[in-house]
């Protein structure tokens, strides 16, 4: 496909549905999360319920040990794995082996949400690399996204089969300049092209190839504790679906947006939670594949 310019409205996504989701749980795909420190077990806990409400069809959690009883019973629709922790309560990197039977069955993984050290993200996230598959499809948020640029290979490795999620500072990151200072679609072009990425970001969407989409939907209120947690759980499930990454990142950036738009109108402007997101979604799908 030729590198392309889109806006993505309702009419372009129904030319370009979902693939049909099967009569059983297993046929819409096993999605893992990988995130979930003692300090913020929440933002794996969204993400996981984000890849549930666009009908990923069986969740695992693998979160801290000190948290997983108290994540098991917020979400009993998923199962939970024990991660081994560190005395501050970060996740241990050597704690892939306990994913092994997980990862050998996950249809995609994310890893990030609720990780609290950068050292140990990025020492787990290379474990992961190893572990898996070659071909399992990653989404990276958070400090597993930041460990990029310095995971060398292992980040060469993930090429042709990863989603990032960032915000501007972290796009910065991921291009090692300065933190502060204006994001161009220049910049988030070169981020997709450096780390042969889906890219979904402040309502861009960029593939490797330089294709480019827009979503003219969303506001500030999305800027919100925990709304990223959402769209990249989103992004996995629809993935997890059979979805492409580029289809995937499409349709849950204008989800996100567009449940955010219904939540302005309902709530207000500011001050809507990243758990309604969660609640707003599945309607705003719902009407795009009637």
């Amino acid at each position: 496909m030729p590198p392309v310019d889109k806006v993505i409205t309702p009419s372009a996504l129904r030319e370009w549905p979902l693939p049909q989701p099967g009569q059983g749980k297993s046929s819409r795909g096993r999605v893992l999360v990988v995130g979930g420190a003692r300090v913020t077990p929440g933002a794996a806990i969204l993400a996981g319920l984000g890849a549930l409400r666009v009908g990923a069809g069986v969740l695992t959690l693998g979160v801290g040990s000190s948290v997983a009883a108290s994540v098991a019973v917020a979400v009993p629709e998923a199962g939970v794995v024990w991660l081994s922790e560190t005395e501050q309560g970060s996740i241990a990197a050597g704690s892939v082996s306990e994913l092994a039977g997980r990862l050998a069955h996950a249809d995609a993984i994310l890893v990030g949400p609720g990780l609290d050290d950068a050292e140990l993200a990025a020492a787990l996230l290379v474990a992961l690399i190893d572990a898996c598959a070659p071909e399992l499809p990653f989404v990276l948020d958070a400090f597993a996204l930041g460990a990029l640029p310095g995971i060398g290979t292992a980040a060469q490795a993930l090429a042709g089969r990863l989603v990032l999620t960032p915000n501007s500072s972290e796009i910065r990151r991921l291009l090692e300049l300065d933190a502060s200072g204006e994001v161009t679609d220049a910049m988030r072009e070169e981020v997709a092209d450096r780390y042969g990425a889906v890219l979904s970001s402040d309502n861009h969407v960029w593939s490797p190839d330089g294709s480019h989409w827009t979503v003219p939907a969303g506001h500030p209120g999305l800027g919100t504790s925990g709304s990223g947690d959402v769209l990249a759980g989103a992004v996995l499930g629809l993935i997890g679906r059979g979805a492409s990454l580029t289809q995937a990142a499409c349709w849950a950036t204008y989800l996100h947006a567009a449940a955010g738009d219904r939540l302005a109108a309902s709530v207000g402007a500011l001050g809507f939670l990243a758990r309604e997101l969660l609640d707003a979604v599945p309607a705003v799908l719902s009407e795009l594949q009637a």
